[in-house]
């Protein structure tokens, strides 16, 4: 099963940014999902493959990705959530215990 990954920024100016991103883990914490974080701030390349793979050349952080296949932003998981459908958003068939790693690329 491909691992859930959020791209995120450990640098913004943003406090709706900042929320939005500590919302995304708390729900994932929450919910028990193993997931990767991906610092789209130490690379405009990280930040540029964010932006393709979630066809949006205007995308800011966080968006969420089960390995390449999008499945959307912090609103949309927040919706998924409200809704019951975590596991169906993240495009999962099965919760797995939390693993919080980090990646560099």
């Amino acid at each position: 099963m491909a691992a859930i990954r959020v791209y995120y920024t450990s640098v913004t100016g943003s406090r709706e940014v900042k929320q939005r991103q500590s919302e995304v883990l708390r729900i994932l914490d929450g919910n028990h999902m193993k997931y990767e974080l991906v610092d789209v701030s130490i690379s405009e390349s990280l930040l540029q493959e964010m932006r393709d793979k979630a066809g949006n050349p205007n995308a800011i952080p966080p968006q969420i990705f089960n390995g390449d296949q999008y499945c959307g932003d912090s609103q949309m998981l927040y919706e998924a959530t409200e809704n019951e459908e975590v596991r169906k958003f993240l495009k999962m068939s099965a919760i797995e215990k939390t693993a919080r790693g980090e990646i560099a690329i």
